[in-house]
């Protein structure tokens, strides 16, 4: 009865930091350490140690946001029954839970290298900065992309211990592929965030036109994602993928209208974890293939 009870807890908080979604941004960083290997060859215990910082990051990053927005998630009809304003998990538990994972974090960054352990308190500070955001900015969602477009960065970081120019071009197209899901995912909360003042650039600027900022950013990191092709001197296994992703990109604005909402979540879950995942093999293909 008491490992039934512990496993429940666990999928509980699985469930509260939408773990699955770890699927976003991990590919990204883990094809920037295939990336790096040319200049540093990548172990099983570097490899490790990435996965275990990259998902506890994530871990601090949703359970601090499930916090601090708690009371805006109580009274917003699509966010009422998560699992803090339904009573599910009680506050000082997630607290701790962020505790938790962000000592795991800085440890998992201590493992890596001592420029990453060094940085972990600058990753720590963004990831949870960008809670905070929809209070004061409309440019929230790239900030968001910022605390997820790090990854790439820190993965070649955590193999190589020097900055290069591949990781930041990848890094930037996270933050524009990011920003631009979610500016199409901040379209339900349009009336919402009017009245409780908070910010979005659907807010900002009305739908049809934060649709307009969607695909433009979107554009911007196929761009930035086509660039690595050149700088790389990458395969055609690469090319590839990057059609697949254009094809999946241009998909996933079809399936959204500004009066027409119902598709969001296949757009917005769906689409996004197939090209994340669709980038990542198109990586190991190009590289070990050829």
């Amino acid at each position: 009865m008491l490992l039934k009870k512990i496993l429940q807890r666990i999928v509980e908080y699985g469930h509260m930091i939408k773990f699955s979604h770890s699927i976003f941004a991990l590919p990204f960083a883990l094809s920037s350490a295939v990336l790096a290997n040319d200049a540093v060859p990548l172990t099983m215990e570097k490899l490790l140690w990435i996965v275990v910082a990259m998902v506890s990051a994530r871990s601090a990053a949703m359970g601090f946001n499930r916090l601090v927005d708690r009371e805006y998630d109580a009274a917003n009809p699509r966010t009422k029954n998560r699992h803090l304003p339904a009573g599910k998990i009680k506050a000082a538990e997630v607290a701790a839970f962020v505790l938790i994972s962000s000592l795991v974090f800085v440890f998992s960054s201590f493992k890596l290298n001592m420029l990453c352990f060094a940085l972990s308190p600058v990753a720590l500070f963004v990831i949870f900065f960008y809670s905070y955001t929809k209070r004061f900015t409309a440019f929230s969602h790239y900030v968001l992309g910022v605390a997820l477009g790090i990854s790439p960065v820190g993965a070649w970081l955590a193999i190589t211990g020097s900055f290069a120019l591949p990781p930041i071009l990848l890094g930037l197209a996270v933050v524009f592929w990011v920003a631009g899901f979610d500016i199409l995912y901040a379209l339900q909360d349009y009336d919402f965030d009017r009245q409780y003042q908070l910010y979005s650039i659907p807010r900002l600027v009305g739908a049809r036109k934060a649709m307009w900022i969607a695909r433009f950013s979107h554009l911007v990191a196929f761009t930035l994602l086509f660039s690595l092709w050149i700088l790389l001197d990458l395969h055609f296994i690469y090319l590839l993928g990057l059609t697949v992703i254009a094809g999946l990109l241009s998909y996933e604005h079809a399936l959204v209208e500004p009066d027409d909402l119902s598709q969001l979540d296949m757009a917005f879950f769906n689409m996004n974890g197939i090209i994340s995942v669709i980038f990542f093999i198109s990586i190991l293909g190009d590289y070990f293939l050829l």
